[in-house]
């Protein structure tokens, strides 16, 4: 069962082996079809080469190291790069970068009933979403004007959950609060995953800025890597950031704008571009994860043929600008970063 799991997990990994090497290989680079490392403890040099796509040769994520013999997979990657020794430790961290559920053989209390999905999957994730209702009217639309965010046409990956189940941990008991939900599709519009977002039924609090009460406001279920939450149907032009209200609050601005939110900094480096994408503004946050997101993101746009530019808050982020600074002032600060060329088509589109 082990071994099957493990053999699972090496081939989500493999379906994103540059995204795995960027992050655990740090110190190496690409050329051609490999990623060239010292070794697969992230030493710098050329001796160990990743395959990054399916060849004649082998299969993505197979390695081996020149200097020493040594093959193996990227679960192989990830043990040695961050030297962990449990294989259960190694499995929690490419799931974390997968952002997959917990295997129920690894959970702790029963297995699901007949017909009812795995926690966590894209199934259950589904099926939240099929529970939720539109957000007009609902508190998701007034927690979301709490953050200056009024401008609503296009948001249908949104919808409201009144009692959405909630649990700090696997130790820790049940609870329900309201949440927004937001639908992860991928590039042909299918639900891969569901995120939440626990809202405080009591109104809108300026400190937590209208999440409840609870230690863990925010989690993501099912696969995101390389989906996305979607705003408006990209053309030639895409905007693509991190936080659902961050690509919203760039949507307060110019509302004809196509965007998507990836929900971290990994996951915007790891998005897939849709076709016809001739530019891609990434709307970063102004802290290291999002630099390290914005520059992976560059490089794989400029191979992909795609033109990246880069669109920039004056605070931590977009929804920041938009509450401390208001529409305006926004709406002028997001047009001076686009090409005019941009503006013109979008003004148009929103006319």
């Amino acid at each position: 069962m082990a071994q099957l799991y493990a053999s699972d997990l090496a081939r989500r990994l493999s379906r994103h082996a540059e995204a795995v090497c960027r992050r655990y290989l740090s110190n190496g680079g690409r050329q051609g079809n490999y990623w060239l490392a010292g070794d697969v403890r992230n030493a710098p040099g050329r001796s160990t080469f990743v395959r990054l796509n399916n060849s004649p040769k082998g299969p993505a994520g197979k390695w081996q190291d020149a200097a020493t013999g040594e093959h193996g997979d990227l679960l192989d990657v990830i043990r040695e790069s961050l030297g962990l020794a449990d294989f259960k430790d190694v499995a929690a961290e490419a799931r974390a970068f997968l952002a997959l559920p917990h295997p129920e053989s690894e959970r702790h209390g029963p297995a699901p009933r007949p017909g009812q999905a795995p926690p966590g999957s894209p199934e259950a994730a589904r099926r939240l979403i099929g529970m939720a209702r539109p957000i007009a009217g609902t508190p998701v639309a007034r927690y979301l004007g709490g953050r200056a965010i009024t401008m609503l046409a296009g948001t249908g990956a949104l919808r409201f959950h009144p009692r959405c189940y909630y649990r700090r941990d696997e130790h820790s008991p049940t609870e329900t609060w309201p949440a927004m939900i937001a639908a992860v599709t991928d590039l042909s519009g299918r639900i891969t995953g569901a995120h939440r977002t626990w809202l405080d039924p009591a109104g809108f609090d300026p400190v937590r800025l209208g999440k409840a009460p609870i230690e863990v406001q925010r989690k993501a279920m099912g696969e995101l890597l390389g989906n996305a939450v979607r705003f408006g149907a990209p053309g030639e032009v895409l905007a693509a950031g991190e936080g659902i209200e961050t690509m919203l609050s760039l949507r307060q601005a110019l509302p004809s704008l196509p965007a998507v939110a990836a929900l971290s900094a990994a996951h915007l480096a790891a998005i897939l571009f849709p076709p016809g994408l001739k530019r891609l503004y990434i709307a970063r946050d102004l802290d290291s994860a999002g630099d390290g997101a914005r520059d992976t993101l560059r490089q794989r746009a400029r191979r992909a043929g795609i033109e990246p530019l880069d669109l920039s808050p004056s605070r931590g982020d977009f929804n920041e600008d938009l509450r401390l600074d208001g529409g305006d002032a926004l709406t002028v600060r997001v047009r001076e970063q686009l090409l005019q060329r941009d503006i013109i088509a979008l003004m148009e589109a929103s006319a």
